[in-house]
Formats: structure tokens, sequence, C-alpha cells
């Protein structure tokens, strides 16, 4: 097995200790602390790793990092102060991702109809604030991924999932939104976010998600 030298162990419990130190900050202040983090223990064990020293290599790579984490939240955080305040008193949530994307998942309340792919009009004010952002965020990418709750059988609702996923695209579409940046996908009742035993649950598990990316480099 091999050994960890004194300065890698006390680099990574700095980098544990960073991580566990974020609650209570900004998205911003979260990005910047996360990716300094990261980046001072993959400086330190590459710097050690290939003969130089392990404090100059956490040195660069938290910098590196910081930057990294702290370019996501600037061009992320606008859009999800947006998004939280045209969702607020609709039901849908915003959050950010382990994978740094933006995600709004729908209820069926606010989205579609049951059994239907006919966007309500509670969700249109969203998907309109939605849209007016990405225009001048021309290289972000989104995906929408349809679902249902476990009613009927596979070969109804994994065509009505994806429809669903396809009637915010095209919504989107006529708001300007290229085809080229938005991937639907339907999952029917694969997923569930609850018990489909009760008819809570079930409307629980009708939803809409969209998730916002940027590109990877």
């Amino acid at each position: 097995m091999t050994k960890i030298s004194a300065s890698r162990a006390g680099i990574i419990g700095a980098t544990v200790a960073a991580l566990a130190g974020c609650a209570g900050m900004t998205e911003e202040q979260r990005g910047t602390a996360t990716g300094a983090a990261i980046g001072a223990a993959t400086g330190a064990v590459i710097g050690s790793a290939t003969g130089g020293k392990a404090g100059t290599g956490a040195v660069i790579g938290g910098v590196i990092g910081a930057v990294a984490g702290n370019v996501w939240s600037k061009n992320m955080e606008e859009k999800r102060r947006e998004m939280e305040q045209a969702t607020a008193g609709t039901g849908a949530t915003v959050t950010r991702t382990s994978d740094n994307q933006l995600k709004i998942e729908v209820p069926s309340d606010v989205s579609f109809a049951v059994g239907s792919a006919t966007i309500e009009p509670r969700l249109r004010p969203v998907l309109d604030s939605f849209a007016s952002g990405l225009g001048s965020q021309p290289s972000m990418l989104v995906r929408v991924v349809g679902h249902t709750d476990s009613t009927g059988s596979d070969a109804i609702n994994d065509p009505l999932s994806l429809r669903r996923a396809e009637s915010v695209r095209n919504y989107l579409e006529d708001r300007g939104v290229s085809a080229g940046r938005i991937e639907v996908a339907g999952r029917g009742a694969r997923e569930p976010v609850a018990s489909n035993d009760t008819a809570e649950g079930r409307a629980k598990n009708r939803r809409v998600e969209i998730f916002l990316r940027e590109p990877q480099a």
C-alpha cells in the first residue's frame, strides 16, 4: 500500500475541513471555496508525485480551483436567483446539483394536467423567465426531462413523459432559444421521487425537470 506523506495528509485534511465549512456561504462563496479546496489537494498530490513541492502545488492548484469555482457561480448564480423569483409560490423548486447544473423541478399542478402534454398556464411565466435570460448566455445548454406516475403502462407513460419534455422544448424555441441547445428525454414512471401508493405521491411523480448547464471545456 502506498504511504501518504505528512504534507499530503495535511492538504487532504485541510480540503475536507474547507468543504465542511461551506455551510452558510453564498453560492458564489461556496463555489470559490470548494474549487480552491479541490484544486489545492489535486495540486499538492501532483506536485509531490512529480518531484515538486506539495505546498507549492497546493497554492497553484488552489488559485486555479478558486477561479474555476467562482466562474461557475458568477455564470449560474444570477440565473438561479432569477428562477427562484419566477417560481416563488408555484411549488417549483430551484436547486444546484452536485455536478454544477441548475435544476428546476416543476410539479404536476403547475406543469401538466393528468394524461396531458399541454403546458398549463401557470408554467408559462416560469418558462418565459427561463428563456429570457438565455439570450445573454448563448453557450448554456438545456435538458428537459419528463416524468409520470405509475398509473398506466410503460407503453402509455413513456411517450407521454417524452411529449411533455418536447412541449417545454417547443415553448422555449418559440421564445428564441435555439433547438440545438435543448435536449429532451422521457423517463416514464421509472424515476419516482415519492410513493405511487398515494394520490399525493403520484402528483409529485408527475413532474418536469429542467436542467441548465455550461458546456464542457
